[in-house]
């Protein structure tokens, strides 16, 4: 957001990051704008320029996609276990790759800002938006903010258990 004497200011609902090329260093500008955003918890992040909404975009991607790995292999690393039980090897491959999942999401996404916000994809809650009538990009990317503590603490949770059955059951078949 820009006032009238030109210096930028964080609205802590919302933040447009705006498509404007005044200088050859334009793309760090939208980069830096953006870090303020989210570091200030705007509650609506709009990103206009395209490439770094799609670079963002991409971003939360990877990281739900290891979220939703690390809970769905624990699952069903414990699930595996526990219906072949005569086999305890099944369930480790599963419970290693959950581990894996939350730890590469620990070290590379829990600390980043960006990672409480999900893309906005529902078209009834982005019409309500006022700032959506006075954007110049047809297609800007919409960053919604999110509490994500009970997330982290489920694919934690769900990943610690399942290495922790594996090993459980590993230990009873060598007993």
């Amino acid at each position: 957001m820009v006032d009238e004497g030109g210096d930028r200011e964080l609205d802590p609902k919302f933040a447009i990051i705006r498509e404007v090329y005044d200088s050859e260093n334009a793309h760090e500008t939208f980069e830096l704008e953006l870090e303020k955003a989210l570091e200030a918890g705007c509650r609506i992040i709009v990103v206009e320029p395209s490439r770094l909404g799609d670079e963002t975009a991409r971003w939360i991607s990877v990281g739900n996609c290891l979220h939703k790995t690390a809970v769905l292999s624990g699952i069903l690393a414990v699930g595996s276990g526990l219906i072949w039980n005569e086999r305890p090897y099944l369930c480790t491959p599963l419970a290693a790759l959950s581990l894996l999942c939350t730890g590469l999401y620990t070290v590379a996404w829990q600390f980043d800002p960006c990672c409480q916000y999900q893309v906005g994809t529902d078209v009834a809650e982005l019409s309500e938006l006022p700032l959506l009538g006075v954007l110049a990009s047809s297609s800007p990317v919409v960053l919604v903010r999110r509490d994500n503590s009970r997330r982290k603490i489920l694919h934690t949770s769900v990943s610690l258990l399942a290495t922790i059955f594996c090993a459980w059951r590993i230990y009873e078949a060598y007993k």
